[in-house]
């Protein structure tokens, strides 16, 4: 069990966190709107699990990413964005296909996307991946790479080779129909894999999708009756509800301002790897996720420039 007083204990490997799935262009509106009125859109790094991988190195630990670009200048940005922070790419896949890239509204509540998809779901389970997954202490992925094969594939196998490995495996069910082929039940499939993992971390968009409208309460307990051991559901503006099966703890935002809330939730996990790989109580990782999401949401962008965990911590007095 995950108690919240309790620090996670990782065997000594060299790569803190591996992310597999997503990595793509994030085309952000100028202006807001939620219906793309503005005519003006800026390109910035984007792609889930990429996006924590991206944190995560900036904030302390070292992370590896897994996934799949176009051999065009887009996939050539991203490469270039990650070499850049100093991660290394020998875990992604150039292929012909396109980058992938997603349209996006600037917004100050939830983002609204238009996805334009191709390279990501190429994704190959490689003699790099497997050894990755034998090295990792926590393995994180997302809907995106399990709406399509070959990716659906590659993550199934990952998950059993991490977990035969004794990584954390963490999932972030950001389901979207719009992923998904239209005769396809990817809502079942979602709920297939929940029992899969050790933590999970729905928006209340996300377990709406997944489970139609309920109380924040019930909704959490539905993702433990289909085996997760950890529940943390974020609430916006209100926090998050967090639940280990035996105990719930409510937990307040410490954001102050918002000019874009694009990534914020990737930032949260961010600073919550972090925390939990550098010896922090899963309370305090908690915190500490709060922390960097509400640095992150001063900025426009999924990734911004974020100082060592250290930093924010002292900036958020915690």
């Amino acid at each position: 069990m995950f108690g919240f007083n309790d620090k996670i204990n990782f065997q000594n490997k060299n790569i803190d966190i591996l992310t597999i799935g997503e990595l793509l262009v994030d085309m952000i509106s100028a202006e807001y709107g939620d219906n793309f009125e503005s005519s003006t859109y800026n390109r910035y790094f984007g792609g889930s699990p990429s996006n924590i991988a991206i944190n995560t190195k900036r904030l302390g630990i070292n992370s590896l990413v897994a996934s799949c670009v176009g051999n065009d200048g887009l996939g050539k940005f991203l490469i270039n964005s990650l070499k850049e922070v100093g991660i290394d790419t020998r875990c992604v896949d150039i292929t012909g296909n396109s980058t992938s890239m997603v349209l996006v509204t600037k917004s100050k509540a939830t983002p609204i996307p238009i996805f334009y998809r191709d390279a990501d779901y190429h994704l190959p389970y490689s003699q790099g991946l497997d050894t990755a997954l034998k090295n990792c202490k926590i393995m994180h992925f997302s809907c995106w790479p399990i709406s399509k094969e070959p990716s659906r594939s590659t993550i199934e196998q990952s998950i059993e080779q991490a977990r035969n490995n004794g990584a954390l495996v963490c999932f972030d069910p950001n389901y979207h129909p719009m992923l998904w082929e239209k005769n396809e039940e990817g809502i079942e499939y979602v709920k297939s894999i929940i029992g899969k993992v050790d933590i999970v971390k729905p928006s209340e968009d996300d377990a709406e999708r997944i489970f139609g409208k309920d109380s924040n309460e019930n909704q959490v307990k539905k993702f433990l009756n289909l085996g997760a051991k950890l529940v943390i559901m974020t609430l916006g503006a209100e926090g998050a509800l967090v639940t280990n099966g035996v105990e719930s703890i409510k937990m307040d935002t410490l954001a102050t301002g918002v000019v874009d809330t694009t990534g914020a939730g990737d930032a949260f996990w961010s600073g919550f790897y972090t925390a939990i790989v550098r010896g922090y109580t899963l309370k305090e990782a908690l915190q500490l996720g709060f922390a960097v999401s509400a640095y992150k949401l001063k900025y426009t962008g999924a990734v911004v420039k974020l100082p060592r965990l250290e930093e924010i911590k002292k900036s958020y007095g915690l």
